[in-house]
């Protein structure tokens, strides 16, 4: 009967499981060092009391782990979730609030999200032995028609100009009465042209080949195919020990230079530099395959088929035999192409070249090369890093087919499982990373659980309080309560380092 009274009230802990996930989350946000993250917590005393940082980062963790991103969401459910009101401690901060922290907060969110990779390392997670890495595009808060390119501007202003001939043209020959309908409409198309000239303006002064109106720095990318979106790219790197992610970015361009920056990351996260690097044929660049061995790592990423091939392929490019201390190439005929030592810019890299004498009287030229000169090959600059990947790739072949398993564990939980296909936050790189980081945050807390349980997680957790309390106890500090929270004690604490 709700309409019963009872001798004996229940609190609302006592109605959360003890096992509830909504522990871990309190757990693990009371265990941060917030102050040392970035995160504002010096406050001034004049005014109401601000919301402490912890129960803000608590409530979107919470609103990730249950696929609610939505400020206005996120405040309605602190009004009539029972998990929420242990969580918040019944506080009901309002949209603007909530909006403000995520978007003001994307650097102090990735120390969070590292404080997850923190914890899998501590329990032995990370492997460290393979790495992979991949891009998945993410719909930015902008729309296709609201994203431009010079040959877009050009279409649009052709099509104004013409519009503005034909209204000319019929105001000459109009009576009075439809005269001022007719200027009506070119003030409104010489509006039009007004903006789009701003447009064309704005991408020849930063030197973008596109520009979108809404979210600035999002880009209209290729998806899948043929298919394009205005998007971000958001880069993960994941160890294949359990599938966790150990880092992200979020981009707006393509995969091909994002390689090195990952690997680097990924040795300074996992502390050495002996294990394999996966990566899709999205990343096949020779600079970055040199940069990754130069640091040591050994790359096993997939390789783009060829644009041009031979007419027939026992004579493509990789049927002709390197020979190192020479510097020459033997073609399949046994014929010896040389170089003239010259290095050719290409355009974004250098190539030598490599050709023989012999191709003009040789009978298998047609099935060699469409040209009506000689054969010529090309050595990329970075070639030995080429060869060394196209070498461990055939050597270990077992290695690069883990790829699409590890990396697609997290995206598809990510994108399928929680539907998160789109970024939330707009207006910047910077505040797409807050959203992209809160994601990841959530991911890491629910697999580390999934993997150790609630007893040893929470277990560690608590031990981490103890320690800040400790801090606490011997600094000593007269300070108290300044925050709206009512567990003042973790706010205190939050304030000072282990």
């Amino acid at each position: 009967d709700r309409d019963q009274i009872s001798i004996f009230p229940v609190s609302i802990d006592a109605s959360i499981e003890k096992d509830n996930f909504v522990r871990v989350i309190d757990f693990f946000v009371n265990s941060l060092d917030i102050g040392s993250m970035g995160f504002r917590t010096d406050y001034g005393e004049n005014g109401r009391p601000a919301y402490h940082p912890k129960d803000l980062l608590k409530l979107f963790i919470y609103g990730y782990l249950n696929r609610i991103r939505s400020s206005r969401t996120l405040e309605k459910e602190c009004k009539r979730n029972i998990e929420l009101m242990w969580l918040m401690k019944c506080l009901v901060p309002d949209h603007n609030t909530i909006s403000n922290f995520r978007r003001d907060n994307p650097k102090a969110i990735k120390k969070v999200f590292k404080a997850t990779v923190n914890i899998a390392k501590n329990f032995n997670l990370i492997g460290g032995i393979l790495i992979a890495g991949d891009g998945t595009k993410l719909r930015a808060q902008n729309s296709k028609k609201n994203n431009y390119n010079q040959k877009k501007i050009d279409r649009h202003i052709a099509y104004i100009e013409n519009k503005l001939s034909e209204y000319c043209k019929a105001l000459e020959e109009a009576d009075d009465d439809k005269k001022k309908e007719i200027r009506d409409k070119i003030d409104k198309h010489k509006e039009q042209k007004k903006k789009y000239q701003e447009i064309e303006k704005q991408l020849k002064e930063t030197g973008e080949k596109q520009v979108s109106t809404s979210d600035p720095e999002s880009r209209h990318l290729i998806i899948r195919g043929m298919i394009t979106e205005v998007s971000y790219n958001v880069q993960s790197t994941v160890d294949g020990k359990n599938k966790i992610p150990i880092n992200y970015d979020v981009t707006n361009v393509n995969d091909s230079n994002a390689m090195t920056d990952m690997v680097e990351q990924a040795i300074e996260i996992v502390e050495n530099n002996t294990f394999d690097a996966v990566f899709d044929k999205g990343y096949h660049k020779a600079e970055q395959l040199d940069n990754c061995h130069k640091l040591g790592v050994e790359t096993h990423v997939a390789i783009p088929k060829p644009a041009s091939n031979a007419p027939d392929k026992s004579f493509n490019v990789s049927e002709f035999i390197y020979n190192k201390q020479t510097d020459t190439y033997t073609c399949p005929a046994g014929q010896t192409l040389r170089t003239n030592g010259n290095w050719y810019k290409k355009k974004s890299y250098r190539v030598k070249q490599y050709k023989t004498s012999y191709c003009n009287g040789c009978e298998l030229k047609k099935r060699c090369t469409r040209s009506k000169s000689k054969r010529l090959i090309e050595r990329h600059e970075f070639a030995e890093a080429l060869e060394r990947n196209k070498k461990a790739l055939k050597e270990h072949p077992e290695i690069y087919k883990q790829r699409q398993s590890i990396v697609e564990h997290p995206f598809g939980t990510i994108k399928r499982q929680w539907g998160f296909n789109y970024i939330m936050t707009k207006k910047t790189k910077e505040r797409a990373n807050a959203d992209v980081g809160l994601i990841f945050i959530a991911y890491n807390l629910k697999r580390i659980f999934n993997l150790i349980g609630f007893e040893k997680f929470t277990d560690f957790l608590k031990a981490i309080i103890k320690s800040l309390i400790s801090t606490f106890f011997a600094i000593k500090t007269p300070y108290l309560a300044k925050y709206r929270s009512i567990n003042v004690f973790f706010t205190i604490i939050s304030n000072y380092k282990i």
